[in-house]
């Protein structure tokens, strides 16, 4: 568990998505969840030994795979946008664990298969705002990564947890993504409101501003190939040819090149079925 500031921490040593806690008189508010029961014991232990108040409430930042199949393990109040929600609803009551090819974190783990998945309590649609003593919070929606992806913000201590808006030396996970929402989300992280904030991404943590406009341009180059392949009526497997330039982008480890190829593979496809192609179907991460 590592600092953001004295009451602001983040774990990045569990399978799955960045963590996120934020300690309060009131209780403690987690961000996201661990991919399997037993992460999460242990991260309940971990908040146990900061923790100043009695209750918890969980916040999940988007309806990806990763993010909301560990929630139930959690044993508390679960707080998403009502998107997840409605994501939620369109599953199978038990997670089936049958891989996708989509190369996200859980397909690693089998044992998370046969999961009951565990719908929000609350939900909200555009802003919530939480007071339980010291700095408040407010959770807001800011779709792209996810129609339900969304942000914490803690005016006070400058920090703000962004889930998947940005992504550290890893690419995009793109299927039930919006390009246009997702560049228009990661510009108003440019704005002077946040020019002293530090930032939480979902998949690494702490980023600096430098690779907020690094992503911002990637991402803008990446839709407007899109938009040239669907401008000539190109086929989606086409879009398997912006896969090397985008990798040649980003830094990662070379180990994990073909993973990420396939995320990219994967997600590609089913974006432009999905926004270019009048049959094209809706995908699930």
């Amino acid at each position: 568990m590592q600092p953001v500031t004295e009451n602001i921490f983040y774990e990045t040593d569990y399978p799955g998505v960045t963590l996120g806690a934020v300690i309060l008189p009131g209780g403690t508010l987690i961000v996201d969840a661990p991919l399997r029961a037993e992460d999460a014991r242990a991260w309940k232990s971990a908040l146990l030994t900061k923790s100043r108040g009695a209750h918890r409430m969980l916040i999940s930042l988007d309806a990806h795979t990763d993010r909301i199949i560990g929630t139930r393990y959690m044993e508390c109040t679960l707080l998403t946008h009502r998107e997840v929600l409605n994501t939620i609803k369109s599953y199978t009551a038990v997670f089936k664990g049958q891989p996708t090819g989509s190369s996200s974190e859980w397909e690693h783990y089998p044992e998370v298969s046969g999961t009951r998945w565990f719908p929000p309590n609350i939900t909200f649609s555009q802003q919530m705002k939480l007071h339980w003593g010291g700095s408040g919070i407010i959770i807001e929606h800011h779709p792209g990564p996810d129609p339900g992806a969304s942000w914490i913000i803690i005016p006070d201590e400058k920090v703000l947890f962004l889930g998947d808006t940005i992504l550290v030396d890893q690419p995009p996970f793109l299927a039930t993504s919006s390009l246009p929402q997702w560049i228009a989300a990661i510009s108003e992280l440019r704005v002077p409101r946040y020019r002293e904030y530090t930032f939480v991404s979902g998949r690494g943590g702490p980023v600096g501003i430098e690779y907020v406009r690094e992503q911002h341009e990637h991402f803008r180059w990446l839709h407007r190939r899109l938009e040239s392949l669907a401008a000539r009526g190109a086929p989606p497997e086409d879009t398997e040819a912006l896969i090397d330039p985008y990798l040649g982008k980003i830094n990662f480890d070379p180990a994990l090149r073909n993973s990420y190829a396939q995320r990219l593979r994967y997600g590609l496809d089913r974006y432009y079925r999905r926004h270019y192609l009048p049959e094209g179907q809706e995908t699930s991460k």
